[in-house]
């Protein structure tokens, strides 16, 4: 094979996380789901690319944005989906993860999508199963297919990844969605800038090669995407942070900011406290991405579902 020649399938069998996937495979996925991008603007938003193919969706967290997506993305591409939850599950009666795993391998399916409370239970379910899996988000881990969605819609507005500068703002420590966005902002050649209260930035997180801040206007000073997250109150004690109302004056993206950076777009991976992370104006402004976000995560969503099923990793 040509080491230069493009990428026509991933080289993994799983998408348990971006740390280990390459630079011409995030391109695959990204190219990928321009494609199905397309397909979601046409009249008949169907196609039938998966049929035959079954999806499990073992969702053992809450998830709205997620799970629907992931169950949209399958609808579109023709697959069977089989949706379960912990709720009304056998989990509720003491039914071990790797029990329900093999309960669901045994159903024939050829790909299971999982989020989880505890980090690197995607990675458990493949020893567990035949089937390709996908990380819908793992605890504080990773969260591959919202940073993909993230990167995809970046690229909709930057001609390239090379020297963009990205600032994450808000609770770091706690967020699979800024890990995962590190490492493939990372690969593909961005500046990465984390920005956050000192008790919400991981302990040496600068080796993964990003610099950070606990000054918002440092970390916005030639941003070309400032990235904001919300903040975790389920996931962490309240004295790691005085009051939502101080991180909202000192963190909190307001107009003023657009306003000094005529250039730089917003997003955020919902759901949005509003006043807090983002004002209301920033939130509705036009440079504020965070609606063609969810666009694309159907489409990222649909482009990993057909690499992975019709690899041969």
């Amino acid at each position: 094979m040509d080491p230069a020649a493009p990428l026509t399938s991933l080289k993994h069998r799983h998408l348990l996380g971006l740390s280990t996937y390459s630079a011409p495979e995030i391109g695959l996925i990204l190219e990928t789901a321009r494609e199905f991008r397309e397909v979601l603007e046409r009249p008949i938003r169907q196609v039938p690319t998966l049929r035959g193919y079954t999806v499990a969706n073992l969702f053992f967290e809450p998830s709205t944005r997620t799970r629907l997506s992931f169950e949209l993305a399958e609808k579109r591409l023709s697959a069977e989906s089989v949706s379960f939850t912990r709720s009304g599950s056998s989990l509720t009666k003491g039914e071990s993860l790797r029990d329900t795993a093999r309960n669901i391998e045994a159903m024939k399916v050829d790909l299971a999508v999982i989020r989880h409370t505890s980090p690197g239970a995607a990675h458990f379910l493949t020893r567990c199963i035949e089937a390709r899996v996908i990380n819908a988000g793992d605890g504080a881990h990773e969260h591959p297919t919202q940073a993909l969605l993230d990167l995809l819609t970046m690229s909709e507005h930057f001609p390239s990844f090379e020297d963009l500068r990205v600032s994450i703002i808000g609770d770091i420590a706690h967020s699979r969605v800024a890990r995962s966005n590190i490492f493939g902002l990372t690969t593909l050649g961005a500046s990465v800038t984390l920005c956050a209260p000192p008790t919400l930035l991981p302990v040496r997180v600068e080796e993964l090669g990003v610099r950070t801040t606990s000054h918002l206007e440092e970390a916005l000073d030639g941003c070309d995407v400032a990235m904001a997250l919300r903040i975790q109150r389920e996931r962490f004690g309240a004295s790691l942070l005085p009051s939502l109302r101080e991180y909202a004056i000192r963190f909190g993206l307001r107009m003023r900011h657009l306003r000094e950076h005529p250039d730089m777009i917003v997003m955020h991976p919902g759901p949005i406290n509003r006043g807090v992370e983002v004002d209301h104006d920033v939130a509705d402004h036009e440079r504020a991405v965070i609606l063609d976000q969810v666009t694309n995560g159907v489409a990222v969503r649909m482009a990993v579902l057909y690499l992975l099923a019709t690899g041969s990793a």
